[in-house]
């Protein structure tokens, strides 16, 4: 494999998967293509956490703020086997617990449950993701119980 160099102040990152690098390349597309892998979002040379968190990451965002992921592009590129990927985890679920779902609890008026999240200490190891893990648990049961009450209140409602 021969990498191949990419400009990226020229270079725009699509959402979605790809035939070819001439309909586009995705952020992990592009990095296949720089480590002159063949064309895939699946690059042999990315850590595996960081290239499902990119993948749906790239995705998710509007085309303006995907472009901001080039800046990380050459980083991903020999990051598989490194011996990170646990504490990658790690610190994945900890953004997505104690910051991305309070802020849905927060617009869901689950402000308690919100508190709770963010109060959690950092999740870095199997004990403090136990702890998260039963935390998360109390505010899935009552996000259903939620969501369930709502239900019935629509249903009230709507039989009216």
């Amino acid at each position: 494999m021969t990498a191949r160099i990419i400009d990226l102040d020229t270079l725009v990152l699509a959402v979605g998967g790809h035939n070819s690098p001439e309909q586009g390349l995705c952020l992990l597309e592009a990095a296949a293509y720089m480590a002159g892998e063949s064309h895939s979002d699946h690059p042999q040379c990315v850590s595996p956490v960081l290239g499902a968190f990119g993948r749906r990451l790239n995705d998710r965002l509007d085309d303006t703020r995907r472009q901001e992921l080039k800046k990380i592009l050459p980083q991903l590129l020999n990051t598989r086997g490194d011996g990170l990927d646990l504490k990658r985890a790690y610190m994945a679920t900890d953004w997505i617990v104690r910051t991305i779902a309070p802020a849905w609890l927060d617009f869901a008026s689950m402000t308690d449950h919100a508190e709770a999240l963010r109060s959690l200490p950092q999740i870095v190891d199997s004990i403090t993701a136990d702890q998260a893990y039963r935390q998360t648990k109390k505010t899935r049961d009552a996000a259903r119980t939620k969501r369930t009450e709502a239900w019935n209140r629509y249903h009230t409602v709507v039989a009216v």
